[in-house]
């Protein structure tokens, strides 16, 4: 089990190969879709005029996130009447509703990784290769699990957008994942889709 201390360097990116095991500390940031369509429209196609906290929220994401990893989750919090916050439940969501995204945001903020379940597409496995990065597998139906990993709440952005979808910066310690996309073009996803249709192309040929 290999573990890495966030933010990651290339080297340690370029390291990292499908099937790997992998146990991440440090600081990380939560994002789904709302948060990558922000990023998006606002500062890297900029279709969409910063608005409200849009500047102040960028500039401090620019000092998080390079050489780290956004989580695609979407946590159930406490304490959001006392602003003591504590995750309940972190556990990872659908990645491959932010595939129109993530290349751009993981080559614009230098982000190492994405943490998420079900993989990601061709466009971010190039993303991957070019930026470079991983995509991690989190353990989908474990979220107060994975929660007990989450050791501090450091702060929220864009809380507008939902608890959910809200951008969460929290402190993490022997946060469990397994590499499925990794920075020489290999992709778990993409075997496993494979061998699928296989099977499932032999069951079709067969008579009844």
């Amino acid at each position: 089990m290999r573990k890495i201390q966030l933010p990651a360097s290339d080297e340690e990116i370029r390291a990292l190969r499908v099937g790997e095991p992998v146990l991440l500390s440090g600081v990380m940031v939560t994002g789904r879709d709302a948060a990558h369509k922000w990023m998006m429209e606002t500062f890297i196609k900029k279709t969409r005029a910063p608005q409200g906290d849009d500047l102040q929220v960028y500039e401090e994401l620019r000092k998080l996130l390079p050489g780290n990893v956004i989580y695609h989750c979407g946590p159930v919090v406490a304490g959001l009447d006392t602003k003591e916050y504590r995750f309940v439940a972190a556990g990872p969501t659908t990645s491959i509703r932010e595939e129109p995204y993530q290349a751009d945001v993981m080559k614009h903020f230098n982000l190492k990784g994405v943490i998420g379940k079900g993989g990601m597409g061709a466009k971010t496995l190039k993303g991957c290769q070019e930026t470079p990065g991983v995509y991690f597998h989190a353990i989908g139906g474990a979220a107060s699990y994975i929660a007990q990993s989450v050791k501090k709440v450091l702060g929220v952005y864009k809380l507008e957008f939902g608890v959910p979808e809200a951008l969460w910066v929290i402190e993490v310690q022997d946060f469990p994942v397994v590499v499925t996309m990794d920075s020489h073009g290999d992709s778990q996803h993409s075997v496993i889709e494979a061998q699928s249709k296989q099977v499932l192309d032999e069951l079709l040929a067969q008579p009844y």
